[in-house]
């Protein structure tokens, strides 16, 4: 919702080393998701905010790239240490404006803090190459340059991790950074920005803007902004992709998901109700790697359904934001809570069986939080709603397969393609499964196949656009351009040269 005025407080840009304030005159509310409390308020900033935030940056950059890469990797030491020392008060900040539970917030910022370890070991990974006597007397080399200014734009459902997916690596190549971070979620951001100050990193090195679609358009139209990566929906991904490269940047954009988890009549079905269940319903399935869609094949629905609806209806739904220990937190605003039960009704609508139905969840009543429960939709047919598009809450699918090969083809059918998963004891299943299932990342017995700091997040089809992937020696080749030289040094001839070695040759 924007507003134009409250007495929440207004979050204030990072430019040039300085929080300012912006001019903007329509801010966006942040929400406690536990209470509906109103906790902040995001200017929606455009053009000016931007402009100044890249001009401080651009002017940082010029002397930041010159800094030797090993000392700017001294700089993600101590940011480590200070990211490790602020750990909870980090992720208290992001259950209080997102609703994570505790420990998944802790988690993420521990995902984070990985790729702040990476960089720190940038100084190797950047190295170029080269080679002698490519020809007669000629050598070759290639170094890795810093771009220029990169943008960031982030979204809701990971306030502190997503935005450490980008810019450790961007700054410790030597560029520096505009992030906007999702105006539903700026505290986080606005939190570790502080940090970085402390760590010692230049003013203007890294900036922080507030905004909606205006700003992100400031970001792609901007000319000394040389890099976007963005996190977010497909839709969205795709105009920036588009639109990005049409202004002659580099992006690389992460879009949404249908991830599929499928279920085998060998596998070990305590160990997967338990896994599926975290996965769909962990972080209150507001992730882009949320295993959504539950394929079980033959005789394994039978034996699967009835324990993951016992199990996920024993899980405990409530407040995150004191020392409550629930098992799911609430969604992030109430205007998505009422999209996500759309998506529910429609999938009885059309005809599939609500197994369990969390819309009426007991945190919900006499709250003003967003609270929707564990809700399990069986008989999901593959052109049913609830199938083909990305609900982003804790809703699992169900549709049910006779073969293995039946359940790969549904895959096929998918236009998303982050992760999918399967759960066999039969390593020729997962064989099968590991090389046709259309997805960028795959798991065999693993629940959410996101991958580690220093591999790459490989979303394929509608879930990325680009061709270099954020995180992993692809986030320093994004962040990096190469310069190659070619050397050939001749033979000296004449008096007027005075080198002893070549006199002595004479």
């Amino acid at each position: 919702m924007v507003v134009t005025s409250t007495k929440a407080t207004k979050c204030q840009l990072l430019v040039g080393g300085k929080w300012v304030d912006s001019d903007a005159t329509e801010f966006q509310e942040v929400y406690n998701p536990s209470t509906g409390e109103v906790i902040a308020l995001t200017p929606m900033g455009g053009k000016k905010d931007l402009d100044l935030a890249v001009q401080a940056a651009h002017k940082a950059f010029l002397d930041w790239k010159e800094v030797p890469v090993v000392e700017r990797a001294r700089v993600m030491f101590k940011f480590k240490a200070l990211l490790e020392t602020h750990y909870e008060e980090i992720a208290r900040c992001v259950t209080r404006e997102h609703g994570k539970t505790l420990p998944e917030a802790k988690a993420s910022v521990q995902r984070g803090i990985e790729v702040v370890e990476f960089a720190c070991g940038i100084p190797s990974l950047m190295m170029g190459d080269s080679m002698a006597n490519i020809a007669r007397n000629v050598d070759c080399e290639t170094i890795r340059h810093p771009l220029g200014v990169c943008a960031g734009i982030s979204p809701f459902n990971f306030p502190a991790m997503v935005p450490l997916w980008m810019y450790p690596v961007a700054i410790t190549c030597g560029n520096s950074f505009v992030l906007k971070p999702s105006e539903k979620v700026p505290l986080s951001s606005i939190m570790i920005g502080k940090l970085l100050a402390e760590a010692g990193l230049p003013d203007g090195v890294f900036n922080i803007v507030h905004g909606g679609k205006d700003c992100v358009d400031a970001i792609i139209e901007h000319p000394l902004i040389r890099a976007i990566s963005f996190v977010g929906s497909t839709t969205i991904a795709k105009y920036i992709y588009q639109n990005g490269t049409a202004h002659g940047k580099r992006v690389q954009a992460a879009g949404g998901a249908k991830n599929h988890i499928i279920i085998m009549p060998d596998a070990d079905m305590e160990q997967t109700v338990q896994a599926l269940q975290a996965s769909a319903f962990g972080c209150a399935g507001e992730r882009c790697m949320a295993g959504s869609l539950a394929i079980p094949v033959g005789e394994a629905g039978e034996e699967l359904l009835p324990q993951l609806v016992a199990s996920s209806s024993k899980m405990t739904v409530g407040r995150t934001d004191g020392d409550q220990a629930p098992d799911m937190g609430p969604v992030i605003t109430r205007e998505h809570l009422e999209k996500v039960k759309g998506m529910i009704e429609k999938g009885a609508k059309e005809g599939a069986e609500l197994a369990l139905d969390g819309r009426e969840v007991e945190a919900a009543k006499n709250s003003k939080g967003f609270f929707l429960g564990p809700t399990i939709i069986d008989h999901a047919r593959p052109e049913m709603t609830v199938v083909k598009e990305e609900i982003f809450g804790p809703v699992l699918s169900v549709v049910r397969a006779k073969t293995l090969e039946d359940a790969i083809n549904i895959g096929k059918q998918c236009p998303y393609g982050n992760g999918a998963v399967i759960y066999t004891n039969s390593g020729r299943a997962a064989r099968e499964f590991k090389h046709h299932f259309n997805a960028g990342m795959i798991g065999i017995n693993v629940g959410v196949p996101a991958p580690m700091a220093w591999f790459p997040f490989t979303g394929w089809n509608n879930s990325f656009f680009g061709d270099l992937h954020i995180q992993g020696y692809e986030g320093i080749q994004f962040y990096t351009q190469q310069k190659m030289t070619m050397t050939r040094w001749f033979e000296p001839k004449g008096d007027a040269f005075q080198d002893p070695i070549w006199k002595a040759k004479k």
